[in-house]
């Protein structure tokens, strides 16, 4: 386990440095106001995590520069510590947050039911963000951080879609979370509620069987993923009845909503070149989404780098790079706002659909026939 660096000027320089992608924390208060006071506090937290980063990147642009990659592991403990504390910090808000408005039951329904909305925007934008950098480590206790995190969204098959299927398949029917191009949100959502766990237990019951094993044995994170979030569950009503359930469901349903909103922007209309015999190029930066606003990659410690994420999986978040537009394509605003002109596909297909035209002429314009790479229901031959 890491442990803490002792104080010196070298270190709080890393803490300079690392403080921006601690703004998150301050979701917290924002929580606990909105339960104490009610009325128009709770919509602090939506307004904060959409408008307030979207505004600050008005102002301050982009950023280009990036880590260098030779940067050891010892230097990136303030930027790691976010991640690992954020777990417990969520957990305490959340149920603390449950407790205190069904024990008090001074808010209105449509108060709580709007509190619990922006709870599920933290839980979907920042604890679904940070899980997916947990998960991708190596250390076991971050990925039981990463498990916890998505335990209490109730949506633990994340992280076998993501590891299993998503990375290796991106950009092609195979993946049920690469949106298709002119693919409107509202089509895509319900698709991959539906496709996205049959995936990962297939993915999952498939190693088990390259080890000679049945899907059932108990070495199949399903059922720690079944537990964590029966554990929730149960909790959510001990504290809060059937009002505390519903209200933890409802949180749970809006962060869902929000990563896949995130899921939907980061690879619409990009694919990989099918080779032939159900082949496909590596994955390069070209094939995610990439964007350099500065104040939204602080919101999301750099997830908007994703053509590097992919591109580099086992990386951490500080030393993730950007790309220029020769190398990835790079979308017009921040994940804030590309998220909310994904709500209305219209717009959506005024924004993006040229730019995905132009992607393909760009980097493919030996492929004349798009065709086969539509969807999911007219796939190349595998």
């Amino acid at each position: 386990m890491t442990s803490f660096p002792m104080v010196s000027q070298s270190n709080m320089a890393r803490l300079s440095r690392a403080a921006p992608f601690w703004l998150s924390a301050g979701l917290i208060p924002l929580a606990w106001i909105g339960a104490v006071f009610g009325g128009w506090t709770v919509i602090l937290m939506p307004v904060a995590t959409w408008y307030l980063f979207s505004a600050i990147d008005a102002l301050t642009g982009t950023y280009e520069e990036n880590a260098d990659l030779d940067t050891p592991e010892s230097d990136l403990f303030w930027y790691r510590a976010i991640t690992l504390v954020w777990a417990p910090l969520q957990f305490v808000t959340l149920f603390g947050v449950l407790w205190y408005v069904t024990a008090s039951g001074h808010l209105s329904t449509l108060e709580m039911i709007v509190l619990f909305f922006g709870i599920g925007v933290m839980s979907g934008t920042i604890g679904i963000t940070y899980a997916h950098e947990l998960c991708h480590q190596r250390p076991r206790w971050e990925r039981w951080l990463g498990d916890i995190l998505l335990s209490m969204v109730l949506y633990s098959h994340f992280r076998s879609e993501h590891l299993l299927v998503h990375h290796r398949y991106v950009g092609t029917p195979r993946d049920p979370v690469t949106a298709r191009y002119n693919e409107g949100f509202h089509r895509y959502f319900p698709r991959v509620l539906r496709q996205q766990p049959v995936s990962a237990f297939k993915a999952e019951a498939a190693m088990l069987a390259r080890k000679k094993l049945p899907w059932h044995d108990r070495s199949n994170p399903f059922w720690r993923y079944l537990a964590l979030q029966l554990a929730m569950l149960t909790l959510a009503v001990v504290i809060g009845g059937w009002v505390g359930l519903a209200l933890f469901v409802w949180q749970a349903f809006i962060a869902i909503w929000q990563l896949e909103l995130v899921n939907y922007v980061e690879h619409y209309g990009l694919t990989r070149k099918h080779l032939g015999d159900g082949k496909y190029e590596h994955v390069l930066p070209r094939h995610s989404w990439n964007a350099s606003q500065l104040a939204s990659n602080w919101l999301l410690i750099n997830l908007q780098r994703h053509s590097d994420h992919h591109y580099k999986p086992d990386r951490r978040f500080p030393l993730l790079q950007t790309y220029s537009e020769e190398d990835a394509p790079q979308l017009p605003y921040g994940y804030p706002i590309m998220t909310m002109a994904a709500m209305i596909p219209p717009l959506w297909r005024r924004i993006m659909n040229p730019k995905v035209r132009e992607w393909r002429k760009t980097y493919y314009p030996e492929i004349e026939d798009w065709t086969p790479y539509k969807n999911a229901t007219n796939p190349l031959p595998r």
